[in-house]
């Protein structure tokens, strides 16, 4: 979770504000038992903060506010997620909140940035349940879970290569276990049969039995969710098992070049779908400028392609530096309707927010991992490739 406001203070192991005309502290709790997941996150914030400071900061009515961000554990412990958040509002008065990872932890926190009315912008949380609470301060970057899945669905059923039964394996947590749903309901409403659902614990290790009766059934397409650990884990003991479909869905992992570098040859032919790629092209009115600059800055930055959760972390920061500058403030409310009214084109893409505060301006790539590498096939202006069936290792 990050936090923006006014002032700073030395908070146990947190940095101290940088120097400038006056310093914004940007708080950030993370989750150090999803190591990878956090450092991803953290990449996206800190290169957005290090892009405003190298343009000499934010400029609000004559003042100039540089970031600073403090990143804090809150060890994958929701209620101490809500904690921090309050702690952050109440004794470090800031202005403003980036919500932590995942959708389930967004939820909860955003009901402490609800009652004191901050603004909360929530990277990482697609889940429809997140924003279905009539929250008028919580906004986020992903579209919603169908938006992933109709367009591959729909991919698959007009390609003519016979697919016509589904496996559906979810891990039971709040957003694998959501886009697994909606994967279901895209099926269905294109007549493909869903011949098993079944999900699995946090944490399993061995998937061999669920595995097992899924084969089965002998699905033509078998569509898995969860996250990379799990889905590296779930990959390589679907190989042992003889398990080859026609097609091979996995949501989130493959969208990560660890995916590709842990299961290297059984990678291929494996698609997924992301909220954003760094092939989609964007001019936007951000810091950033476009989708090239971002990659280009990143990639001097850590030396590798930004994936989708690091670049809607930078675009969080992006987005509420931009409405702090169509507020022309920094007070909390201004910024929250400037947020609102926001229809503008970033490195990201196309930002619009509902009246439910979830972003429905974007249009996420489909791609597919083929010879090493991943291919967009979808959309149309992107696409990179077309897809391939069968072919699984």
């Amino acid at each position: 979770m990050a936090a923006l406001g006014d002032g700073c203070r030395n908070d146990g192991g947190s940095a101290r504000c940088s120097t400038g005309n006056t310093s914004h502290r940007c708080a950030a709790a993370f989750d150090r038992a999803a190591f990878a997941r956090r450092l991803k996150q953290q990449r996206g914030y800190d290169l957005w903060a290090e892009t405003v400071n190298g343009k000499g900061g934010i400029e609000v009515d004559g003042t100039t506010y540089n970031v600073e961000i403090v990143y804090v554990d809150y060890e994958s412990n929701t209620p101490r997620a809500v904690q921090t958040a309050e702690r952050l509002i109440t004794n470090d008065k800031v202005n403003f909140l980036f919500a932590p990872f995942g959708s389930g932890a967004a939820k909860a926190a955003s009901s402490v940035a609800e009652r004191y009315q901050i603004p909360m912008i929530a990277a990482t949380a697609s889940s429809s349940s997140v924003y279905d609470q009539g929250y008028k301060y919580l906004f986020g970057t992903f579209t919603p879970n169908q938006t992933l899945t109709a367009p591959l669905t729909n991919i698959v059923a007009d390609s003519g290569q016979g697919v016509k039964t589904v496996a559906i394996y979810a891990r039971n947590d709040l957003f694998p276990l959501a886009i697994a749903n909606e994967m279901k309901a895209s099926a269905e409403g294109r007549d493909l049969e869903v011949v098993s659902f079944a999900e699995y614990a946090i944490g399993t290790m061995d998937h061999a039995s669920a595995l097992t009766l899924m084969l089965q059934s002998q699905p033509d397409w078998v569509f898995i969710t969860g996250y990379i650990n799990d889905l590296i884990l779930m990959r390589r003991q679907m190989a042992d098992l003889g398990i080859k479909p026609k097609v091979l869905t996995m949501i989130a992992g493959p969208a990560y070049k660890e995916f590709i570098d842990a299961t290297g040859p059984l990678s291929q032919n494996v698609t997924s779908a992301a909220w954003w790629h760094p092939a989609v092209s964007y001019k936007g009115e951000d810091l950033f400028g476009s989708t090239a600059n971002y990659v280009k800055a990143f990639e001097d930055k850590y030396g590798a392609t930004p994936d989708y959760a690091e670049a809607s972390a930078s675009a969080a920061g992006a987005i509420l530096q931009l409405a702090i500058d169509d507020a022309g403030s920094i007070d909390p409310t201004a910024v929250r309707d400037a947020l609102a009214a926001m229809d503008t084109v970033t490195f990201y893409g196309n930002v619009r927010f509902d009246e439910t505060g979830q972003i429905d301006s974007l249009e996420p790539p489909v791609f597919q991992i083929q010879d090493g590498s991943t291919k967009t096939i979808y959309p149309e202006a992107v696409k990179q490739g077309e897809m391939r069936y069968s072919d699984i290792q």
